[in-house]
């Protein structure tokens, strides 16, 4: 029996020495792959990066991690317009199948999933802000963006001016509009046109106003964009990716 007790707490000291060291040895790794990260996409900001699944040591002795997430606060993505950026904020990234490298200088994931959000503010710079002709002696602009309920967009429209044979007109109209991804691009196209009285709007310059797209390239790891549905505070944007580089 005395044997047998010694025999359990030696099994139970190596046990917690065996947890306390892999779990030192995921920290050590977390620290160098944020900083890795870092390096690699230029961040301002060391991001987080979280190793799951335990014990750790035996996934490093495999050359991959099963699950490892990425956060990252403020990201300035391109928008492929002479060097003019988006900021995609709150980007979370999971990946799957992470092959690493005995250093840490390079890791690659076999697949990554992952959400992030564009503010209405961020987006807007995208539209036509500069008041454009609509029909003569009127002209329009959008001059907000926001949740218009049930994943659609509200763009309000600034129209102004005077058209021959018509009251003088100042109203900004608000137009329900639809957004999805195209070729790594966030489209919002206006459902329906808006209406003035009294005027007859060309319905190729009224959308040549509601309706614009936004470039979003260069996301971390060469992730695209997949999915996006407006929500309260902006855009929230689905991303994944394969062969993911996360850093080297």
């Amino acid at each position: 029996m005395r044997a047998l007790r010694i025999t359990l707490i030696i099994v139970v000291v190596l046990g917690g020495l065996f947890v306390l060291a892999d779990r030192l040895a995921v920290g050590f790794a977390e620290d160098e792959a944020a900083e890795k990260l870092k390096s690699t996409e230029n961040l301002a900001a060391t991001p987080d990066v979280s190793i799951n699944g335990f014990p750790f040591l035996t996934q490093v002795a495999s050359g991959e991690l099963d699950d490892v997430e990425v956060g990252i606060d403020d990201y300035e993505a391109s928008t492929g317009d002479g060097g003019k950026t988006i900021r995609i904020d709150g980007l979370r990234a999971n990946m799957k199948g992470v092959h690493f490298s005995g250093d840490y200088s390079s890791a690659t994931a076999a697949s990554a999933t992952g959400t992030a959000t564009i503010s209405y503010d961020e987006l807007l710079k995208a539209t036509k802000s500069e008041p454009t002709e609509v029909v003569p002696g009127v002209q329009a602009n959008v001059v907000g963006l926001s949740d218009g309920g049930n994943g659609k967009i509200k763009v309000a429209v600034r129209v102004q001016g005077k058209a021959a044979g018509v009251l003088p007109v100042d109203r900004t109209l608000s137009v329900l509009s639809t957004v999805t991804v195209e070729n790594n691009k966030v489209r919002v196209n206006a459902d329906a046109l808006p209406a003035i009285k009294g005027l007859s709007l060309a319905e190729d310059r009224v959308r040549s106003i509601t309706d614009f797209q936004q470039a979003i390239d260069r996301l971390p790891g060469g992730i695209e964009l997949d999915k996006v549905e407006a929500a309260k505070d902006g855009v929230v944007i689905t991303v994944k990716g394969s062969d993911v580089r996360l850093a080297g």
